[in-house]
């Protein structure tokens, strides 16, 4: 052996060694962390007086992850790190109590990684057969928390999410943002020749309408319920493919053929988590509200007059039927600031006065987009 591989030998040793070394430091740090989650759990149980303590406190996750990416020095991106910080939260988290939560399926869906994206892999997750589904399941206290798709950055809102908070108590306690790529995928012992149908979820179709005009015309298009539906059944059918996402192939074991088959590369959806209690301020918050006002001329200028004035800045507003009367209709507004903040009070008090009602759906951290 040559001194220079002598050298990066002994190099390389030292190197492992100082790696085995953080190693154990991590791990015993770590393990200090989750005996203070213990702890918490401890003295949330005390000071409850009876009633079930509230362990997952979406405000303060979501402060741990801003104060990581901003102390974050590199080499690892702020996203990297933040992924890692979230699943030490949900090992922690679940320490105290696992957390039981339902999601728009079946498993391979883009929301089932909302889910783990928002609470990590220590927990529960249950998949859900519609949107009605996870609010009933969350309302009936079967689970802690819900997570479903409410607008997508290319195909706009999903109006069946909105719908059901005409009817729901529940209260919105955060939001994911999620990048969308889609991948086409097929059987592990299929190639791109024997491909005579293509599955997918009818959003799932529009937003790769170009990339399949251009690679895959005469192929047929079917939709289905999810692009989870569609992996699985790719499985059975060894003439399909499936346009999915990279868990769907990971759930179903399929092969990716294309990756990121997309037509807008920045294409997003965003998810809403739900609850059944309200969250204190983060300091980067967001609020929703479902309004109903008079149907009357200058409506609507009433309503947004008083965001205007207060110079608090709208993120979304959404119209949809109030199903109490013909040509009746109900505003869903989101809107930077929480409904503790002064402020936001002085507005949401303007608006009242206006309105025939105002419904408060929950204030909530802003989606920490990474």
């Amino acid at each position: 052996m040559t001194d220079q591989s002598n050298d990066e030998a002994a190099r390389l040793l030292a190197l492992r060694e100082q790696i085995d070394l953080l190693d154990r430091e991590i791990l015993g740090r770590l393990n200090q962390r989750a005996q203070c989650a213990l702890e918490v759990a401890e003295v949330k149980q005390q000071s409850s007086e009876g009633a079930a303590p509230v362990f997952y406190r979406p405000e303060r996750e979501a402060q741990v992850l801003r104060n990581i990416a901003q102390l974050n020095p590199g080499p690892l991106s702020d996203e990297k790190v933040m992924a890692v910080y979230r699943q030490i939260m949900s090992a922690c988290l679940a320490l105290e109590e696992p957390l039981r939560v339902g999601f728009l399926g079946p498993e391979g869906t883009f929301t089932q990684m909302a889910t783990q994206k928002q609470f990590g892999h220590a927990i529960i997750s249950v998949p859900m057969v519609t949107v009605d589904d996870v609010f009933r399941e969350v309302a009936s206290e079967n689970c802690n928390y819900g997570v479903v798709p409410v607008e997508n950055s290319t195909e706009g809102v999903i109006s069946h999410t909105l719908d059901n908070f005409l009817s729901s108590n529940l209260r919105i306690c955060g939001e994911v943002e999620l990048r969308i790529h889609h991948h086409l995928m097929v059987a592990p012992d299929v190639d791109v020749t024997s491909i005579k149908k293509i599955y997918a979820h009818s959003q799932g179709l529009a937003q790769c309408r170009r990339w399949l005009d251009g690679h895959m015309p005469n192929v047929p298009r079917i939709s289905t319920t999810s692009n989870g539906e569609a992996a699985r059944r790719v499985l059975e059918e060894k003439d399909a493919a499936a346009i999915a996402g990279e868990i769907a192939a990971e759930t179903y074991g399929l092969k990716i053929l294309s990756k990121k088959i997309e037509d807008q590369s920045d294409n997003t959806t965003r998810f809403l988590v739900v609850g059944r209690e309200s969250i204190a301020a983060s300091g980067q918050d967001k609020t929703s509200i479902m309004v109903s006002t008079h149907n009357q001329p200058g409506a609507l200028y009433k309503l947004l007059e008083p965001f205007h004035r207060h110079d608090v800045s709208l993120t979304s507003i959404e119209t949809r039927p109030s199903r109490t009367g013909m040509w009746s209709y109900v505003f869903f507004i989101d809107f930077e600031g929480h409904q503790d903040d002064e402020l936001i009070q002085t507005v949401l008090g303007e608006i009242d006065g206006d309105a025939l009602e105002v419904k408060l759906l929950g204030s909530y951290p802003r989606a920490i987009t990474n």
